[in-house]
């Protein structure tokens, strides 16, 4: 996979890119005060083309082989004559102060005195024209004949100028533009790497989480608050991780431990043979098994999202059907099972194994419950509410808040493996669902099924 790019080179190159937006912004903001007069930027379009109109007074510079340097219009600086008549240029010595010939006389009048003072740069109006605006400009150049005055007067606004004094601009602040990028983006870069260090030490702690120190948490000193929020999401999941971990691991564990029970009572039931109720006894421990199984499988299947947790499923029929599979055990083992619904059909969302499973463990419960001779009592209401009723010993009201918890019993002498009410509550709350109990009028247990109505 290609490397991501340093996220210190990336915030210095936004750096260098946001300081040169910024100084042609502010370039720009100052022309247009210029061109409005605003207090001291006073300027004008005119003005622009100083930068363009002087490279070509210095282009326009010679020497003859006497070493003596002098103008030589060239053909762009005769042609920008013709687009401004009034437009003049003179060329200084800056080592002698003495103009170049070809310089114009008007301004060589009035600049050769300035030009005695050494002065850098000068704006200047002539004798006889308007002081309001400055016409004039005059600055040092290198030039290839060493340092010259080039000064220019009365220019004409082109619209490439705009490119040329910002080029100009440039130029002359560079050394001070790149000497503030340079120690801009050196403290960016320090900032950036001193303020992600405590992200590496994060990294480097997540690095060594597996799956056996999932009870580990990133650490949050010195961390900036601007990833605060993504370490402790980080933590967040590896808290969930660790239950969910913890959970399986229990499940696991326990699962092989608590399933020898009804193993073990089978095994007993075959070495005893001439017992009366053998078949039907080893038939609802072959039941109890299956359910628990199958609950544990479609389990499973909806944790990797194989199963479907919408489906329209209709309630009366299904249900029916399981009853209708529970009837021979029942016969044989000495009980009844009377099964209530409307005549209308009730739709409700899900997963139909899920609810076939969850049915039969609640069937396989209460019949488990359910005295000798008694009847176990289904019914589906129209709003989408199962009940399986028996009328057993029912559940004490201190242990009703641990019925649906895995592997919980009454004691280590009652039957079953407590895995039942736990998947069924947990293949419930996958299908949106809600699982409760109640008392039975009269004494034993109800428990009720709240499904999505379709």
């Amino acid at each position: 996979m290609k490397k991501a790019p340093s996220l210190a080179l990336r915030i210095v190159g936004f750096l260098i890119v946001a300081q040169f937006t910024a100084f042609v912004l502010g370039w720009t903001a100052t022309t247009i005060l210029g061109f409005l007069g605003w207090g001291d930027f006073v300027a004008s379009l005119d003005s622009l083309a100083v930068t363009r109109v002087t490279d070509l007074v210095v282009r326009s510079v010679v020497r003859d082989e006497d070493g003596v340097m002098r103008l030589e219009p060239i053909p762009e600086l005769r042609a920008e004559l013709g687009r401004a008549p009034a437009m003049r240029f003179a060329a200084f010595d800056a080592a002698k102060g003495k103009a170049l010939a070809g310089s114009t006389p008007e301004l060589v009048a009035v600049l050769e005195s300035v030009v005695d003072m050494s002065t850098t740069h000068a704006h200047f109006v002539l004798p006889g024209d308007p002081k309001g605006e400055e016409l004039g400009f005059m600055g040092v150049q290198r030039t290839p004949y060493g340092r010259l005055h080039v000064a220019t007067y009365r220019m004409k606004f082109r619209w490439d100028d705009v490119f040329y004094s910002l080029r100009g601009d440039l130029y002359w602040f560079g050394a001070y533009f790149a000497a503030a990028m340079l120690v801009s983006a050196g403290t960016a870069w320090l900032a950036v790497r001193k303020g992600l260090s405590p992200l590496n030490a994060v990294a480097e702690k997540a690095g060594r989480i597996d799956m056996d120190s999932l009870h580990q948490r990133l650490p949050i000193g010195g961390v900036p608050a601007e990833i605060m929020t993504l370490v402790e999401s980080m933590n967040g999941a590896l808290e969930r991780l660790d239950a969910g971990a913890a959970r399986m691991r229990r499940y696991t564990a326990n699962a092989a431990h608590e399933l020898r029970t009804p193993l073990a009572i089978m095994r007993a039931r075959l070495e005893d043979t001439e017992e009366p109720s053998f078949k039907s006894d080893l038939m609802r421990d072959a039941s109890q098994l299956q359910a628990i199984v199958e609950q544990l499988l479609v389990s499973a299947r909806m944790n990797e999202r194989q199963s479907s947790t919408d489906e329209r499923i209709e309630l009366v029929g299904v249900i029916r059907r399981v009853v209708a599979d529970y009837m021979p055990l029942i016969v044989e083992c000495g009980r009844e099972i009377a099964f209530e619904a409307g005549p209308e059909p009730v739709i409700a969302l899900g997963n139909r194994r899920a609810v076939e499973c969850v049915v039969a463990n609640l069937i396989d419960n209460a019949l488990r419950a359910e005295p000798e001779g008694g009847a176990v009592v289904v019914s589906v209401g129209d709003d989408a509410v199962v009940e399986v009723v028996d009328h057993g010993a029912g559940v004490a009201p201190a242990d009703r808040e641990m019925i649906f918890e895995p592997f919980w019993r009454k004691n280590e002498t009652t039957r079953g493996t407590g895995l039942g009410l736990a998947v069924a509550k947990e293949l419930m709350e996958k299908m949106r669902g809600r699982s409760d109990f109640a008392e039975t009028p009269g004494g034993g247990a109800t428990f009720r099924l709240s499904f999505r109505r379709g």
